[in-house]
């Protein structure tokens, strides 16, 4: 059993099928297939079940996933090892972030990074908080940042600071500037907020809901809006007040284009968390990259 042929069989896994997993790879499906066949007769055992034309994991393969990435992720981290031996401070580092967790810090880290290794080839890609810890589960990311910590074997999470939640509106909200004494004195508001996608869920915007059902308000009137930046929009336009943390909305506060309503009661904020592999290899740009992540985000920390 190698590297390849458990590769193969996750790409299969996730792409759904043998001819997409043959398209994502540049191989043949007959290639794809036998890789698969051969897989199967050295453990004994059928690793996908083939129903109605689609393919989907036996228990057997249900089982094997989180091994087969285990390994796959070692085998990437052996090749990364070896050949950070000749390419001192150079050599690909990928970055996850939750997706609205890429605003103007990480633009700072992302500049002072690239002037300082400007031969690293440093990729990002957005996720949900969920997605983001299976990146680096995977080995398909180096680093991560997401909302909230995650117990798991397989990563290891740094707390870098928890934001704070603020309620936002239109400057001409009569409640602009002002304070309300609970939460649950803006029931009656129409709130804009990020939905809960069934298979795609992020913690942020379960925590938020949480923070309704505790404060009494389980019954809102709102509008489920999936980008941040059309959130904050609709608030300037007066159609509802949205809970954001408060980096995302500190250029409109500054600019007055957003106002904010003091709460009394609203005490809550995300954690942000680092998320690596454990034991997992991290090149020295890696490593680097890692430092001015949290260099950068202390400065907020501090700034609470």
């Amino acid at each position: 059993m190698d590297s390849d042929a458990l590769n193969t069989f996750l790409v299969v896994h996730r792409r759904g099928g043998i001819s997409n997993a043959a398209k994502a790879l540049h191989r043949s499906q007959p290639a794809i297939s036998r890789r698969i066949a051969l897989l199967e007769q050295e453990l004994g055992v059928p690793l996908f079940e083939r129903i109605t034309g689609k393919t989907r994991l036996s228990d057997a393969g249900r089982v094997m996933v989180p091994y087969a990435e285990r390994a796959v992720a070692a085998a990437q981290d052996a090749e990364n090892a070896v050949r950070a031996l000749s390419r001192d401070n150079s050599g690909p580092v990928a970055l996850a972030v939750t997706g609205t967790l890429a605003g103007a810090q990480l633009s700072r880290v992302l500049k002072r990074f690239a002037r300082q290794y400007p031969d690293v080839q440093l990729t990002l890609r957005t996720a949900t908080s969920g997605e983001v810890s299976d990146l680096i589960r995977r080995g398909e990311a180096t680093i991560g940042l997401r909302y909230s910590s995650v117990g798991s074997r397989d990563l290891d999470c740094e707390r870098l600071f928890a934001e704070p939640l603020q309620v936002v509106c239109a400057p001409d909200h009569p409640q602009a500037g002002r304070r309300v004494g609970k939460l649950a004195d803006l029931r009656a508001e129409r709130w804009i907020a990020f939905p809960e996608v069934p298979g795609r869920r992020e913690i942020a915007a379960s925590h938020v809901f949480a923070l309704f059902l505790t404060q009494g308000m389980g019954e809102v009137d709102w509008t489920p809006v999936d980008s941040l930046t059309a959130q904050k929009r609709l608030v300037e336009a007066g159609l509802g007040i949205a809970l954001l943390a408060q980096s995302h909305a500190a250029e409109e506060i500054r600019s007055s284009a957003i106002a904010t309503i003091r709460v009394g009661d609203l005490t809550a904020s995300h954690d942000v968390v680092a998320v690596t592999r454990r034991g997992g290899f991290l090149s020295a740009a890696s490593r680097r990259l890692l430092e001015v992540i949290r260099r950068e985000f202390s400065k907020t920390r501090m700034a609470k």
